[in-house]
């Protein structure tokens, strides 16, 4: 009874371990996402610049060092005994024209700039992201869909095949069915391996380096219409989009060179202060004793070079030039979001096309077109060209649906916005 018990047991751990072996690994777009903000290489690297960013406001407050300097004099001629001498200095440059507060306004406006520059591409590895979930999504509803017509076209093939036996069809028929039949396995085996690929590109994005393949991805293409007003969608633009903010700062960034530029123009005082000792001279003719001394002294530099006033002209017209190229990127990002608007509304009508005529017509023939063949009214050619023209309609519903969100998803990007669910 006991030896019973253990095997009933053994076997329902061996069920269960079987079960637990057999789970699906299947990753969702929310995980995804999170995967590619975290460990996505490219972007982590770009984060690096913020980093950099802040270590050079932290340099742009260093104060000029001072420099000591030391010096020992003799005569060397030990019979004249005329001493020997021992000074020290000190020296340090005062800056003046506010050349510290410029540079440091011009390192935190840069660390601005890159943290915009950050989000910015963010921005656009975000919507490449979802652009490629999308892709492998449409892959994956090609492949069911010519796994479907595989199976479907083997029941058939398989169902010819006794048809023959008992004399119903043709030979001809029945080897029609079945060359079909392989050839749309081949099909379904080139399917999958994009599927794969596409799956390989996602385990990229994400920095997944050990490249281990989810066994599947969660979700299906979907499109629903939303109902979005152009003006409205601008200024939502010029208000999100993190390049232009890049740009209103780099604005920023080119006045503080030209208050830099103006601020080394002033001149730097030089200021030291110092002593020395001489020792006790014992010689005959000129003796003298030993004594102290002190030094202070101010040093200024002539700026013959303020007269050339290149570096002062060239950061003005830089500014100038930024303020030229905001006014650009403004412009734009009307432009993108006007082309990216119009895009979404034509694929949203492609979508409402399909959904209330294409789909239901193809489906109705292709059914009707079956229960001819196995009644025996048409041919196998007749049943194949039905089931391509299905296909063909199904594929290029799957194309129209990837295209409508992948619009959503250009468009979202035009905008600065995101609510992808």
């Amino acid at each position: 009874m006991k030896l019973i018990q253990s095997m009933i047991s053994i076997f329902f751990l061996c069920v269960a371990f079987t079960g637990y072996a057999q789970e699906k690994k299947v990753l969702t777009f929310q995980e995804y996402l999170n995967n590619v903000k975290n460990s996505n290489i490219s972007y982590l690297a770009e984060k690096y610049n913020v980093d950099i960013a802040d270590a050079n406001v932290k340099a742009a407050n260093v104060f000029p060092d001072p420099e000591l300097s030391l010096g020992y004099a003799n005569n060397q001629n030990w019979d004249l005994q005329m001493g020997y001498g021992v000074d020290a200095e000190v020296s340090w440059t005062l800056e003046l024209g506010g050349k510290r507060k410029a540079r440091v306004r011009l390192a935190q406006s840069e660390k601005e700039l890159t943290g915009a520059l950050l989000e910015d591409y963010f921005r656009n590895l975000r919507a490449d992201a979802t652009l490629a979930y999308l892709e492998a999504l449409k892959q994956k509803e090609l492949y069911q869909l010519q796994l479907s017509s595989y199976k479907q076209m083997q029941r058939l093939a398989y169902a010819d095949s006794l048809r023959f036996h008992v004399g119903a069809i043709m030979e001809v028929d029945a080897r029609q069915s079945k060359l079909e039949a392989a050839a749309m396995l081949n099909d379904v085996y080139a399917s999958e391996g994009d599927l794969q690929d596409m799956l390989v590109q996602l385990q990229l994005l994400q920095g997944n380096i050990t490249m281990e393949l989810p066994d599947s991805i969660a979700g299906e293409l979907l499109c629903a219409k939303r109902d979005y007003i152009l003006p409205d969608l601008i200024t939502t633009a010029q208000n999100n989009r993190a390049d232009l903010q890049a740009a209103l700062i780099s604005k920023e960034v080119s006045q503080n060179i030209v208050r830099l530029a103006k601020a080394n123009r002033a001149i730097d005082l030089g200021l030291s202060v110092g002593g020395g000792y001489s020792s006790i001279v014992r010689n005959e003719i000129a003796p003298a004793p030993a004594f102290k001394g002190v030094t202070a002294g101010i040093s200024i530099p002539l700026k013959f070079s303020n007269t050339n006033k290149g570096e002062l002209r060239a950061a003005q017209l830089a500014a100038s030039q930024i303020e030229m190229q905001y006014q650009a990127i403004e412009l734009q990002i009307a432009s993108e979001v006007a082309q990216a608007y119009n895009k979404y509304n034509v694929a949203c009508r492609q979508v409402e096309q399909f959904d209330t005529a294409l789909l239901s017509e193809a489906e109705i023939i292709y059914k009707k077109k079956v229960y001819s063949y196995e009644q025996g009214e048409t041919s196998i050619l007749d049943l194949l060209n039905a089931q391509r023209t299905y296909n063909e309609v199904q594929v290029n519903y799957i194309e129209t649906l990837y295209n409508c969100a992948a619009a959503l998803v250009e468009l979202e990007r035009a905008c600065g916005m995101w609510d992808i669910p």
